[in-house]
């Protein structure tokens, strides 16, 4: 019986990939910092305490923490000025669930505010009973801590929830956290998306009949 549904956020709920790697590019230009050009696709996922080091633009924890404000504060305005849009299926999908009396959370890298300002624009709070953001736990995707954290925020036994990803570290992290999960292919091609349960070239691919089977699985 599928008792839950745990979304990831960037390329699950919203395609934000263009505004990230805009901020990106905008802060390294700002600071002269370098910026290769695979970084996008390398720390797609991944925490910014992880991703600002990986860059070799500073170890020092502030420095770091001062980085990953200032780049999330240009996202922001990113997205104040250019807007952003569910993903195609997803407002469908929602609602289909709140039919059926499944609770929906987010579990994502990404800090609160990424969260907040999207989900009033977008009017897709009242979907989601739960919402935890990267800020919540210490360590980031693949580690499974956000959404175990989501699961006990839920009340339900980690094996109850089935999570949607689109990154290969957060359905490593889903497997781990022992919890069903089907990948779309949103930022990655169907063919590396074998780790996941099932995979799904797009969101709108996705119905609760689906994810039933794979809560039951």
């Amino acid at each position: 019986m599928l008792r839950a549904v745990i979304f990831d956020w960037d390329g699950v709920v919203v395609d934000s990939s263009a505004h990230h790697e805009r901020s990106w590019e905008i802060l390294a230009t700002k600071r002269g910092l370098p910026l290769p050009t695979d970084h996008f696709k390398r720390g797609f996922g991944k925490k910014n305490n992880v991703i600002i080091p990986d860059l070799g633009w500073a170890n020092d924890a502030a420095e770091v923490d001062a980085l990953a404000h200032e780049k999330e504060e240009i996202y922001r305005s990113l997205v104040r000025e250019k807007g952003i849009e569910p993903l195609p299926g997803v407002r469908a999908l929602l609602e289909a669930l709140r039919e059926s009396e499944i609770p929906c959370a987010i579990a994502s890298s990404t800090e609160r505010a990424n969260l907040d300002l999207p989900l009033d624009l977008m009017g897709l709070r009242e979907f989601f009973r739960v919402i935890v953001s990267g800020e919540e736990v210490v360590h980031g995707k693949p580690d499974p801590a956000v959404f175990l954290l989501a699961a006990e925020r839920l009340g339900l036994a980690p094996a109850e929830c089935v999570v949607i990803e689109d990154a290969l570290v957060g359905i490593e992290a889903a497997k781990r956290a022992g919890m069903p999960v089907i990948a779309v292919a949103t930022t990655n091609p169907i063919d590396v998306l074998g780790s996941a349960d099932t995979a799904v070239p797009s969101m709108a691919d996705i119905t609760p009949r689906q994810l039933a089977s794979l809560a039951g699985s």
